[in-house]
């Protein structure tokens, strides 16, 4: 259940990449492709009382998988964003805890 969120980044680039990096993730994350959510958020980034260009973040929420599945997902998170000439972005991962995952309403586990 791996959701990826992307903000500064453009949609048609990301959908360029989704096919090939969802493949190569639920290869590292040993699951289905379906698992996978991947968003474009729009963003709107002020400074100084001005609107700025969004600096290109991912944000990946899921259960945590240990340290050597991150490292790998990261770096394949990072070769295809690279392949769209993007020369600096930042990823950071939020874990879900498992006792407080809830769907529709009820909780997935014990």
């Amino acid at each position: 259940m791996p959701q990826l969120l992307f903000r500064g980044f453009n949609v048609e680039d990301i959908c360029q990449i989704s096919k090939p990096l969802v493949d190569e993730l639920a290869e590292i994350c040993d699951c289905g492709t379906d698992n996978f959510i991947l968003e474009c958020l729009h963003s709107t980034s002020i400074f100084d009382g001005k609107v700025i260009e969004t600096f290109p973040f991912i944000e990946v929420k899921w259960f945590e998988r240990g340290l050597e599945t991150r490292d790998l997902f990261s770096t394949s998170i990072a070769k295809y964003i690279q392949s769209l000439e993007i020369p600096e972005f930042e990823i950071a991962f939020s874990t879900f805890r498992e006792d407080s995952y809830y769907v529709n309403g009820k909780r997935c586990f014990d």
